[in-house]
């Protein structure tokens, strides 16, 4: 764990270090609460763009330089809008001739560590994109750029957010379409960008206890369990001996439950294991697999080693196996195992319907006039990165069924739950997860939407809880009921 830190406090330096050279946007003022917006200033790189022009005369006796400065008004940006057209932020200029960037007062602390600059947000993400002339003149001005349509719902992203809010749940929670959309990441406690007059990004509101949990590293504990169940099953191991704690080359290893109960040592098949999270099973598992074939397996069938190339940045996933005590320990998402709960939510997509999909937030490029007419498209949906083999996706739905009915976790009728927990330690304490899917039992994953009005697909929904001991839990399971909240809140 301390190798983990001095190697995560390095790379979050070399992050701030880059950070500290560019040009990040700082909350302005509130403006009219009647007109229910924020304003955010961006710093003076982005304000407008200088064109100098030089004439060299040269005589042969001297050479004279003459510089002329022309101001030429940068473009501003265009507009950001959910998934339903709301405006999420967008552009003007104050007395001054300097871009404001707007928010919607309704949706500006649920969406605050997800868009705004100072915590590396989309709007920042998107600058370039935003900034391109719009097709035609935006309110007679034609120093405006095209706009964005999200895949966000607002309503849902403010929803889950209170709902966090009211329960105390410190963490994220990230929903995602079977197409691979992100309809809510939400990321407890955010902040209200107006408090933040004149600071440029830091690390809290970038990386830290303000930034986006949803998309922050860490260890995932036995969710990762998804994964070496495959690779047990690919690889034929299918029982095994189980003794509740594992003694080997001076150290050990235990099951959550190797203190409450007497059934040990048991054989274990890997159903079993699976359901009852058995870190022993999955640690022999990998020994026997070995290093070099559960690295290979784990990035051509889940894409895990190489980055995933997202709209929003690049998913950057973390394994390192130096010995085999990191071996056997990666098998149950500990060691150096590290990713992020949009990960998870890939993972939990392909766990339903045996296909990883890019995870993307860029629904349509936009008319700035007309949320309706389209540019161009944006991400592309269903884009398949990985899959599991056929002849193993089923034992691994019949194990994420068996979890999700253990749980106690209830859904609408004409849909099915699959879920894994996960409790995980990690170098700021326990973290807990629930990854699950809210399977539509008609959806068969291949569907794609013109607009997501009418959506009737599948929901997968990760929670993360950072504070398990605020709720006085040990381990994920305990959590259900607060995922059931959760489930309530999206769907209803």
């Amino acid at each position: 764990m301390d190798n983990t830190k001095a190697k995560i406090a390095a790379l979050v330096a070399a992050v701030f270090s880059m950070v500290s050279m560019q040009s990040c946007g700082n909350t302005v003022q509130k403006v009219n609460s009647d007109s229910a917006v924020s304003a955010f200033a961006p710093e003076s790189s982005s304000e407008s763009a200088a064109t100098t022009e030089s004439a060299v005369t040269t005589t042969a006796t001297e050479t004279e330089t003459t510089t002329t400065t022309t101001t030429v008004p940068a473009v501003m940006r265009g507009k950001l809008y959910d998934a339903n057209g709301e405006i999420l932020m967008y552009s003007q200029r104050d007395s001054n001739g300097k871009e404001q960037r707007m928010t919607n007062d309704s949706n500006k602390v649920a969406f605050a560590n997800v868009l705004n600059e100072m915590s590396e947000g989309l709007d920042l993400k998107y600058n370039d994109e935003l900034r391109k002339p719009n097709p035609s003149p935006v309110d007679g001005q034609d120093d405006i750029g095209q706009s964005i349509q999200l895949t966000f719902d607002a309503a849902k992203q403010n929803a889950v957010y209170d709902y966090m809010a009211s329960t105390n749940i410190i963490g994220s929670a990230v929903v995602m379409r079977t197409d691979g959309s992100l309809m809510a990441q939400v990321s407890y406690p955010s902040y209200d960008p107006d408090i933040y007059y004149g600071q440029k990004t830091d690390e809290d509101l970038a990386w830290g206890g303000y930034g986006n949990k949803a998309f922050q590293n860490a260890e995932p504990g036995s969710c990762f369990k998804i994964m070496s169940e495959v690779l047990s099953d690919k690889h034929g191991i299918t029982s095994l001996t189980d003794e509740g704690t594992w003694y080997y080359d001076g150290t050990s290893i235990v099951n959550w439950d190797h203190e409450n109960t007497w059934a040990y040592p048991v054989e274990r098949s890997l159903s079993s294991a699976f359901v009852n999270s058995s870190n022993i099973y999955f640690a022999k598992a990998f020994d026997q697999i070995g290093k070099d074939d559960v690295l290979a397996d784990l990035d051509s069938i889940f894409h895990f080693v190489s980055d995933i190339k997202c709209d929003f940045g690049t998913i950057h996933n973390n394994i390192e196996i130096y010995c085999n005590d990191d071996l056997r320990r990666s098998a149950f998402g500990q060691s150096y195992v590290l990713t992020c709960p949009i990960y998870l939510a890939a993972l939990g997509r392909e766990a339903a319907f045996g296909d990883m999909v890019t995870p993307f937030t860029i629904k349509n490029i936009v008319d700035t006039n007309d949320c309706a007419s389209v540019i161009k498209s944006g991400s592309a949906a269903n884009d398949v990165i990985a899959s599991i083999p056929a002849e193993y996706r089923q034992n691994l739905l019949n194990g994420m069924t068996g979890v999700g009915s253990n749980i106690g976790v209830s859904v609408p009728a004409g849909y099915s739950f699959y879920a894994k927990t996960g409790t995980a330690e990690t170098w700021e304490g326990d973290f807990l997860y629930i990854t699950g899917i809210v399977k539509n039992d008609a959806d068969d994953g291949t569907a794609t939407y013109a607009d997501y009005s009418s959506y009737n697909g599948s929901y997968i929904i990760i929670m993360q809880i950072r504070n398990p001991k605020y709720f006085n839990f040990d381990f994920a399971s305990q959590s259900a009921s607060l995922y059931q909240g959760l489930i309530n809140t999206v769907l209803s």
